[in-house]
């Protein structure tokens, strides 16, 4: 945002609670590194330095690279200023913008906080259960959790890539699976994010029905690989269906793990499709990858699902909730949420006029939420923002003529 509106010659503030990428550095596990490769996990104008294109950026890379970004585009950001309320104001345009830093009068805001503001647990299991109960946001490394096994719910990319450095670690790992997309890490040489762009997969812009919560499981761990649940029960992890309910020291699953786990083939299976399609169609000439194809049986543990585990007898100590976050603008005061408290929009134009929004999924399209496609939909509400403020100008032109 700063970036396109410093452009568009529009004056503006970035307010910055911490220090610039704060969460990528306290609030992400150890070893977590991104989801997609550096040449595409980037803004246009900054390549990742030092790094391998097609290799996976760590956190603390990623975090430095936006350090480094606000640093070339002179970004004027605030640190340690934390905006406490937003509220329009009565009788004149504007808003009145309260930090802990004093106030700030401002003709328009920006709500670009993303999605990942209040880590979600669901109140399945009640405190005391276990010894230790944290969301993925707060887990670190396996040292920092009690000796014994570990139960990780939710199997988007944290809840499998915690699951597996866990038991990698030497414990006895449970990882609740719901429903999820499970796309290739690479297919016939190439990434599945560059088969997401050339099948224009980024630019949808809905989620398919039902779609809509349904989470993704890839990995850029250990220099990038496809999850398969196969391989996770092979190698040790018990796999268990979604995460139900909790009495007297016992927790139920649903007896769902078998079709959640043929969900997520569907989805790979109908994306090898779509990218041996398009390589027909154009003419490429890319290595066949027949081996792609071949997922063998369903693991045993789906067919013959564990429906309930007393964790006290099975020495669960400690139970990590990879179960995303909910959105929190409590700071925002203004008509433009809906009875759940989602942001109200058009590509980012909300429908209270001066207010903002970039960094949400979907916010435009598919690839809102990626790094490259916040710099896209910063674009757009920049612009929409430099429009209004010439309509201005021009009512003030004509006042004074």
């Amino acid at each position: 945002m700063s970036e396109h509106l410093s452009d568009g010659g529009v004056p503006h503030l970035v307010l910055e609670r911490q220090r610039i990428a704060e969460r990528w550095r306290s609030e992400r596990w150890d070893s977590l590194v991104a989801n997609g490769p550096a040449w595409h996990d980037r803004f246009p104008g900054l390549e990742f330095p030092g790094l391998d294109p097609d290799a996976f950026a760590s956190k603390d890379q990623v975090a430095d690279y936006l350090a480094a970004y606000a640093k070339m585009i002179d970004a004027p950001i605030r640190c340690g200023v934390e905006v406490t309320s937003v509220t329009r104001h009565v009788g004149r345009p504007g808003f009145r913008v309260e930090t802990s830093d004093g106030v700030i009068d401002a003709r328009y805001v920006v709500a670009a906080t993303g999605p990942f503001q209040r880590p979600s647990i669901p109140p399945i299991v009640p405190d005391g259960a276990v010894e230790v109960q944290l969301h993925s946001s707060g887990y670190r490394n396996p040292g920092q959790l009690p000796d014994g096994a570990v139960l990780v719910v939710g199997a988007g990319s944290s809840g499998v890539q915690i699951a597996d450095e866990l038991q990698r670690s030497g414990r006895q790992v449970y990882l609740s699976v719901g429903q999820h997309d499970r796309p290739p890490r690479s297919y016939r040489g190439r990434d599945f994010c560059w088969w997401l762009g050339v099948l224009n997969l980024w630019d949808l812009e809905t989620p398919a029905a039902g779609a809509e919560h349904v989470t993704i499981a890839v990995s850029g761990a250990r220099g990038g690989h496809t999850v398969d649940f196969r391989t996770l029960a092979g190698q040790g992890i018990q796999l268990v269906g979604l995460t139900d309910s909790y009495a007297d020291g016992v927790l139920r699953f649903r007896s769902d793990l078998a079709e959640n786990i043929r969900g997520g083939d569907e989805k790979y299976l109908a994306l090898l499709d779509a990218a041996d399609a398009y390589i027909e169609r154009n003419g490429l000439d890319l290595p066949e990858e027949p081996q792609a194809r071949i997922l063998g049986p369903v693991p045993e543990a789906a067919e013959n699902p564990l429906l309930e585990l007393d964790l006290a007898e099975a020495g669960v100590t400690a139970i990590v909730w990879a179960t995303g976050f909910a959105v929190d603008y409590s700071w925002l005061k203004v008509d433009t949420f809906d009875a759940n408290g989602r942001p109200q929009h058009r590509r980012g134009i909300s429908n209270e006029p001066g207010v903002y929004f970039v960094g949400l999924p979907w916010l435009s399209r598919r690839g809102s939420s990626f790094i490259w496609g916040v710099w896209h939909d910063a674009k757009h509400v920049a612009g929409h923002i430099a429009t209004k403020r010439s309509y201005v100008a021009y009512d003030k032109s004509r006042r004074h003529a």
